[in-house]
This record gives structure tokens, C-alpha cells and sequence, in this order.
């Protein structure tokens, strides 16, 4: 199913480590200067002749940086170069097209202005994966509904005074949805996971986690005190060797055995657009007697032919998996998270778990909102709007893949998979793409280092139901020309 990663041309690997080093010392060429000219007191040489303010001539007293010194010049000369590339504001939903505000700058884009005028794109950067993020449509009456009922915000946790009808029956339908006996919401993606996994494990037990796997799980397992090993990205034969060596070697000093093993994986992977290797997987962590825990961020709603995600898509059963995890804010159009698994386990994080019994509780709008997408989804609205809206993401997914390949992009990614990253490489061209791209009227999202490997810049794009064929073409057709000018049809 996964596909090994095409590599770079050898010359393009070469022009693109060449094209940091060049960034990286002129950057330190101009910090070595600016030092210079403060220890000889011309700081007013140096307000004089740049607009540079991203930090202050010399340290003020008193004061300490407060970030490290790579990652204060990394942003400092190369992130500020080029961030009008994101954190663009939005003023409309995040449908097929979406609408940005025209903005400028004139200070080496540290700051912005907004010129009063709009920019309607074509949206291939939001996760609006089975297009009901509208302002329009079947989810509105219920939406309405809720607000005027319990207002916007329950101003409270749900183990205080936050728990609402919606919540309990959003957590039924979940879990009904995904075939496990008992779920339980969250207000933040995120924070499911930061939150979750530390109450999940802790000192004496092992996470085995993915390489590749998202910020919010490695930010989980770092909080919760276990010993943390990684096994190359969606490899089941490196896993077992991993989970084969900590077995046999126990906890580090007294070998020991550990308390308990956690697997931890993703359905889709955001960056790579890569479908896990769930069949292959489970069959390992039954071997060995490990828990797994699957992040279905990505994948629930857009992966199956019921819309139920990587286990359906790959024939394995819910029961396999032992701990599910997945969010409204893609497939459902919503906001929040859920983890699904026994009513035992469920009973235990409600207890403990701090995003449950701290954290403002998800907004009642938004919870009748993920009811009625997934009644959709479910076919329980009497329509057959949902098996549409999955089917019209598949096709749409595949033929944009098919396409981009045929025309010589760099492709990652497995088919099904509605994440499509473009492989750019060259640091110069992630700020090139989306400046050209957004010329054409086109939305979308460039990744850089460090989010990425320093070599493999890329443009993720994310397809939509939403999006009609023509949608598709005139978006085609702009990438090809893009491509052409900047020359990045590496396999043409």
C-alpha cells in the first residue's frame, strides 16, 4: 500500500543543502556585523541604514534571549523572509474557495496592512475533507438551534458545570460510529492527545512511537514521564525488532519489566499523505502483547466506504485497536477530539485526565454540529448525501494524484489518501510556490524545515468533496504552470 519515497535528482539535493548553507551564513555574516557596529557604539549607524527590527541592538539589561540561539536566527533570517506566506487572514468559510484579504508590507514582511481588497481562491489548504465546513447546507438549522438553545459556550468543564445533553449523545454516536463501546469528547485535537497520553502511561512504561508521528502525540509522550523509542516511519518489521529488543532488555539500569508497551500510529499522515500499514502493525502488537493506539485525524471520514477510517480501509477490526483517536476538525467540520475504547478505560481518563476535567468543554454548537455531519456520514439523515460526499473525496483525491504525476511533479503519498504533498525541495521555492500559486487564485500550504526534513520542502495540498471537477482542472492546470516556470517537474 505505502509507496517508498521517490528521491531527489542527486543535483537537486546538492543546489538545495547549497541554498541553505548560502542563507544560513549571510545570516550569520549580518548578526557578526550588527555585533560589530554595537561594540564599537554606532547603534545609531544601524538605525539609521536598516529597517531590520526583529531584535534589539544589543541585549538590554538585565534580559536574557528567550529562545535559543539557533531557533532565534532561524527566525529571524529565514522565517521572516518569507512569512507572508502564512498566517493569512481568512474572511470567509473554508469551502471549495475560500476568501483572503489583500495585505502588504513595506518593513521585510515583520509587519503587515491590510489594503481593503479581497482575493477569492480556490481552497486546497484546509482540511475540509467531505466539504461540510460551509456557511450553508444541512448542518445550519441544527447549528442555529443549539446556540439559541444552551448559547455559545458552556463557560465551564465538563466535570463541572460544562456537560450537556449533546455532549453524552455525541459520545454515544461516537462510539457507535466506530464500533467501540464507549467514547469520550474533547473541545481540542490537540490537547486529546498532549493530554490523553500522559494518563495513559508514566514512569516504568515504554511509548514505541512513529517517526513521523504528529506534534501533539510527541508532546504527550514527552508530559507523561515513559521511556519513549521510535521505529522507522510505517515499518512493521523495525517496529517488531524494536519491541523485540525492549522485551528481551526490560527498563534501562534494573531491566526490569515494563509496566506497560504503547504503539503509538496515525491513520493518514498529515506530511507524507502515507495510509498506515494497520494490518501489518496490529499483527505485531498482538505478538508481542502491546496496547495500540491509533490517531485517526486524518483518516476518519475520509478513509472507507463508510467513511469509518484506516480499519475499514484496511479490513481490520475496531476490537484490534485498543485505544482510537481521531478529530472533528476535518471530515466532521467541527472542532475537538475523541478517544474511543472500553467503558473501563473511558470511566478511568474522565477521572484523571486533565483536557477532561480542566479544559473549557467543546461549545454545544459545535457538538450538535458533529452529531448531524455524522448522522450524515451514517445515512441516519434517510439520504445518501453522505456515501456521496465520500465517494466524490476519493475520486477527487486520486485523479488530482493521478494528474500531477503524469505531468512530472514529485509526489508523495498513497492513493485514497486525500493529503497530496507536491515536493518542492529549494528553500527559495516555498515562498516562490505559494506566492505564484496565489497569483493564480489559488489557496494553499507550503512546509519547510523544521517541520519537514531540511531536504524535502513541499506544498500539501488537501482535497475536498467540495471540489468539482472543474475545480480540479482549473487548479491543475495553475500547479502545471507553476511547475513549468519554476522548473519543478523533476520527473518530466
Amino acid at each position: 500500500m505505502t509507496m517508498d519515497h521517490p528521491q531527489p535528482p542527486l543535483y537537486v539535493a546538492i543546489l538545495t543543502y547549497l541554498s541553505y548553507g548560502v542563507l544560513i551564513v549571510f545570516g550569520h555574516l549580518r548578526d557578526f556585523s550588527r555585533a560589530g557596529l554595537t561594540a564599537l557604539g554606532l547603534r545609531w549607524l544601524l538605525r539609521a541604514t536598516s529597517k531590520d527590527t526583529r531584535r534589539p541592538v544589543g541585549n538590554e539589561p538585565g534580559y536574557c534571549e528567550l529562545l535559543s540561539d539557533f531557533d532565534n536566527f532561524y527566525t529571524r533570517r529565514l522565517y521572516h523572509r518569507i512569512q507572508d506566506c502564512w498566517n493569512r487572514p481568512v474572511c470567509s468559510a473554508p469551502g471549495a474557495y475560500i476568501t483572503l484579504p489583500e495585505r502588504l508590507s513595506d518593513d521585510y514582511n515583520l509587519s503587515f496592512k491590510l489594503t481593503g481588497k479581497t482575493h477569492r481562491c480556490l481552497n486546497l489548504g484546509s482540511y475540509n475533507y467531505l466539504g461540510f465546513a460551509e456557511n450553508h447546507g444541512p448542518t445550519i438549522a441544527a447549528v442555529t438551534d443549539a446556540t439559541l438553545t444552551y448559547g455559545i459556550s458552556s463557560c465551564g468543564s465538563r466535570a463541572t458545570a460544562g456537560n450537556t445533553r449533546d455532549h453524552v449523545e455525541l459520545e454515544n454516536l461516537v462510539a457507535r460510529f466506530l464500533g467501540k463501546p464507549a467514547a469520550m469528547i474533547f473541545g481540542m485535537g490537540f490537547a486529546t492527545n498532549s493530554t490523553v497520553i500522559p494518563a495513559l502511561c508514566g514512569k516504568g512504561s515504554l511509548v514505541i512511537s512513529d517517526t513521523l508521528n504528529h506534534s501533539s502525540i510527541v508532546q504527550g509522550c514527552r508530559v507523561s514521564g515513559a521511556k519513549i523509542k521510535t521505529f522507522r516511519h510505517n515499518d512493521p518489521d523495525d517496529l517488531e525488532a524494536v519491541l523485540r529488543h525492549a522485551i528481551a532488555y526490560g527498563q534501562p539500569r534494573t531491566h526490569r519489566p515494563w509496566k506497560k508497551i504503547i504503539v503509538i500510529v496515525e491513520g493518514i499522515y498529515s506530511m507524507e499523505g502515507e495510509i498506515c500499514r494497520l494490518a501489518e502493525i496490529v499483527a505485531v502488537k498482538k505478538k508481542y502483547k502491546a496496547y495500540l493506539y491509533l490517531d485517526e485525524a486524518h483518516s476518519i471520514g475520509a478513509l472507507g466506504a463508510t467513511g469509518r477510517g484506516v480499519c475499514e480501509h484496511t479490513g481490520v477490526s475496531p476490537d484490534d485497536v485498543d485505544i482510537l483517536m481521531g478529530t472533528f476538525t476535518k471530515s466532521f467540520g467541527g472542532v475537538g477530539g475523541y478517544i474511543a475504547s472500553t467503558p473501563e478505560l473511558i470511566q478511568y481518563l474522565k477521572s484523571v485526565c486533565i483536557g477532561h476535567l480542566y479544559a473549557n468543554a467543546m461549545a454545544p454548537p459545535v457538538a450538535r454540529m458533529v452529531q448531524t455531519t455524522m448522522k450524515i456520514i451514517m445515512g441516519e439523515d434517510g439520504t445518501n448525501d453522505g456515501q456521496r460526499r465520500i465517494h466524490q473525496l476519493r475520486d477527487n483525491a486520486n485523479y488530482f494524484r493521478r494528474r500531477l504525476v503524469e505531468m512530472g511533479f514529485v509526489i508523495y503519498g498513497d492513493n485514497d489518501s486525500p493529503v497530496v504533498p507536491l515536493m518542492l525541495y529549494y528553500p527559495c521555492a516555498i515562498a516562490a510556490f505559494s506566492r505564484e500559486a496565489l497569483k493564480r487564485s489559488l489557496a494553499v500550504v507550503v512546509v519547510g524545515y523544521p517541520a519537514t526534513p531540511i531536504i524535502e520542502s513541499r506544498s500539501r495540498f488537501c482535497l475536498s468533496a467540495a471540489h468539482t471537477r472543474e475545480d480540479i482542472d482549473k487548479a491543475l492546470d495553475a500547479i502545471s504552470d507553476v511547475g513549468d516556470v519554476m522548473g519543478l517537474k523533476f520527473n518530466a
